[in-house]
């Protein structure tokens, strides 16, 4: 079925992206998995494509278009690259939209410029060794100190977290306010008592530095507060909603990457004589991968739709978030089984896919947490 969503400017687009990828991504991106970390020139080189900050505003140096089918097509494109490790992603449609809604003038003064260029790289710090998806469990502290704040605390599992310049920190400020007595703290590399820890050994997406991050007695001026003293809660739930968009966006379109390549394989690969795709269970898991995919695109579809135009709610992106996810974990544990050995040796596409894509039902809320949030939307 032909996609109905993207218009000419957006198809220019994707052919920007793609040739980006082609000539800034791809070729170093072997390297980039056995270093465990993606070049910072990368990043620098996103920001002179204009990949970087779509939706922030011109006067500090981004896209300022908001329409979530540009962001859509990025996603689309990296996954497709299987190039999860430059999170570029993360930085533009989960960090962003709290720097130019949340950030006073002042910091959108300070911190856009870098950020959409690709000096500034981003991370957000939520998860601890003990708090996940539980924002009541958080311990991180920030005492106030008159015109500073001081944070202690450790984060774990932060994406972007080696390379990141910018971090956004969920701190407790009032301790007896549970979830919402927490807010949101930005600190800066340099900042004394900020370190980082190791850069985690992941099963996948291994050039995507993922790390701990400690906070030991860190000064972090006032000016730093990013929002509502105490409205790190509300203003995490406001924006979740992109955040899981962008996730199942990817899912899907790792769906079918993985399908296509598939399809090829079973042609070309030759089993008791003749190809795999002769063989009625092949064309039936095919048949049946393809309708699944198919079923979800319409879905997503509607949904990117929706959400350019400010209408999709948390419920519906929940549902995207887990349904689409679910469905690449099955296509990529699928489509593994269809190549046989070769499916196992991480020089095939298929290999990698499965490794990369299986943090998917996790970050950004697990498959159990948007089921919950759907249950409770309809059952109160």
């Amino acid at each position: 079925m032909k996609r109905q969503i993207f218009t000419e400017d957006h198809e220019a687009f994707r052919e920007t992206v793609r040739t980006f990828l082609a000539k800034e991504v791809t070729p170093h991106y072997e390297q980039w998995e056995k270093d465990g970390i993606v070049s910072r020139d990368a990043w620098r080189a996103a920001g002179r494509q204009g990949l970087l900050g779509l939706a922030v505003p011109e006067e500090y140096g981004g896209g300022g278009e908001s329409d979530f089918r540009y962001s859509a097509v990025l996603a689309e494109e990296f996954t497709r690259a299987g190039a999860a490790g430059l999170a570029v992603g993360l930085h533009n449609d989960i960090i962003g939209p709290y720097l130019t809604t949340l950030g006073t003038d002042e910091q959108k003064r300070r911190w856009l410029p870098g950020f959409c260029s690709g000096e500034i790289i981003t991370a957000i710090a939520m998860t601890e060794p003990g708090a996940g998806s539980d924002l009541q469990g958080i311990r991180t502290s920030a005492e106030d100190h008159g015109d500073h704040w001081i944070l202690n605390g450790s984060k774990t599992f932060i994406s972007n977290g080696i390379l990141a310049d910018l971090v956004i920190v969920v701190a407790k400020t009032t301790p007896e306010g549970g979830a919402h007595g927490l807010s949101l703290l930005v600190v800066e590399r340099g900042m004394e008592g900020f370190e980082r820890g190791r850069n985690l050994d992941k099963i996948g997406q291994k050039s995507q530095d993922t790390a701990e991050l400690f906070f030991h007695d860190v000064r972090v001026p006032k000016e730093n507060l990013l929002g509502e003293l105490n409205g790190a809660f509300i203003h995490l739930m406001t924006h979740l909603a992109q955040e899981r968009m962008g996730i199942a966006v990817a899912a899907i379109a790792g769906a079918e990457h993985l399908l296509e390549i598939t399809s090829q394989y079973v042609k070309e690969r030759e089993a008791f004589g003749r190809p795999l795709a002769k063989l009625q269970h092949i064309r039936f898991e095919i048949a049946e991968m393809a309708t699944e995919c198919a079923v979800t695109r319409a879905f997503l579809d509607r949904c990117i739709a929706d959400h350019s135009a400010g209408e999709l709610d948390a419920v519906h992106a929940s549902m995207a978030k887990w349904w689409a996810t679910e469905l690449q974990k099955r296509v990529a544990d699928r489509c593994l089984q269809l190549h046989g050995g070769y499916g196992y040796m991480t020089e095939y596409r298929v290999a990698k896919a499965f490794t990369d894509g299986r943090i998917q039902t996790i970050y950004g809320g697990t498959t159990e947490i948007m089921k919950e949030i759907i249950g409770r939307s309809l059952l109160g």
